[in-house]
């Protein structure tokens, strides 16, 4: 069986020592924005785009140090992670489907969350989870809260 893939893009939004989480009913697990990178947008636009598109909030992305400089192109900054996640598993073990996720980390002026998109979760479903939260809730993935814990140090970090 063939394996199809998508590229995505998750934002770890920081402000103030906390994330940005909402419950996603269907999925029934806490995720930071993110989604689908579109046909011709690149992954670095799709995090703008989505964080905005599901919570409202303009953020700034860290930017990692690039170094490489050619005549022909330019070298697009990173993502913090590049991660592949296994979507649709088979009872076999096959997996069907996968998402090449460009993890960022942004950080935000406010916590005025106010979705833009109408099929997005309302502002109520997201929750600031700071890092003593990410350690001590039980429903979160492990990545959440070890990317998570890493997006509030960096931003700190950057902020001095």
């Amino acid at each position: 069986m063939e394996t199809t893939r998508h590229f995505t893009a998750t934002v770890y939004v920081v402000h103030d020592g906390a994330i940005a989480l909402h419950h996603h009913d269907r999925l029934d697990m806490w995720l930071s924005p993110g989604g689908h990178v579109d046909r011709d947008e690149l992954p670095r636009e799709t995090a703008r785009r989505e964080v905005r598109e599901e919570t409202g909030l303009d953020v700034d992305l860290l930017e990692p140090e690039t170094g490489v400089e050619v005549e022909a192109g330019r070298e697009l900054a990173p993502a913090e992670h590049v991660m592949l996640f296994d979507i649709d598993v088979y009872p076999d073990g096959e997996v069907g489907h996968q998402h090449i996720d460009h993890v960022y980390f942004a950080r935000a002026a406010d916590r005025d969350i106010d979705p833009e998109g109408d099929d997005e979760a309302d502002a109520e479903a997201w929750e600031w989870f700071t890092r003593e939260d990410l350690r001590a809730a039980d429903e979160l993935t492990s990545e959440v809260v070890e990317i998570g814990l890493e997006a509030i140090e960096k931003v700190e970090e950057r902020s001095e």
